[in-house]
């Protein structure tokens, strides 16, 4: 049974492709664009619902290796992204953005490249951001995250400092819908 929950939360996953945010690139959902506009929705979770973000670790699109249990006691911005989705390609410079303006204040960065092949996703990293980003082809890293899942492209989490998932954008992010998002975990105690 668990198998088959697994097999059909790839699916779901895998079907649910790419979505975009109010300036990103018209969305059809037709087979041909490779993704579907997701509901565009953000859940601010109150700290007493909370849930603990899973063991996320492995290796980064340039060789190294990354853990989000190392990142405890910094909010980490954890971006779930592709190089073919073109609403990710639209957000990559406002994440590098707020990443650059905040890395100094306790916010920790980390993207997630899913479904990508490794020579694009180095490309893309390597052009647009400076921060690591884990090379998970298979999406496993999504499907771990079963409280709060990351069900389409692209999709940011901000995990509080305790390491529970405080906030999930279903929709590309712009610099002035993820700075007070991110500032708002960051003034928790």
């Amino acid at each position: 049974m668990r198998r088959y929950l697994l097999v059909l939360a790839v699916a779901v996953v895998a079907l649910a492709g790419c979505t975009g945010g109010h300036d990103a690139v018209a969305q059809t959902g037709s087979i041909d664009s490779k993704y579907v506009g997701a509901d565009g929705k953000t859940i601010v979770y109150p700290v007493a619902q909370r849930k603990a973000a899973p063991d996320v670790k492995g290796s980064t699109v340039d060789g190294g290796s990354a853990d989000l249990a190392s990142l405890r006691g910094d909010v980490v911005v954890l971006n779930f992204w592709a190089a073919w989705c073109p609403p990710c390609r639209l957000e990559s410079t406002d994440l590098e953005s707020v990443y650059k303006s905040t890395k100094d204040s306790g916010v920790a960065f980390l993207g997630v490249n899913s479904h990508d092949e490794k020579d694009s996703a180095k490309a893309f990293q390597d052009a647009r951001l400076t921060y690591p980003s884990l090379f998970d082809p298979t999406g496993r890293i999504a499907l771990s995250f079963s409280d709060v899942p990351p069900t389409a492209l692209p999709c940011t989490l901000i995990i509080d400092r305790t390491g529970k998932v405080a906030v999930v954008i279903r929709n590309g992010v712009t610099v002035a819908s993820l700075t007070p998002l991110v500032n708002q975990v960051l003034a928790e105690s």
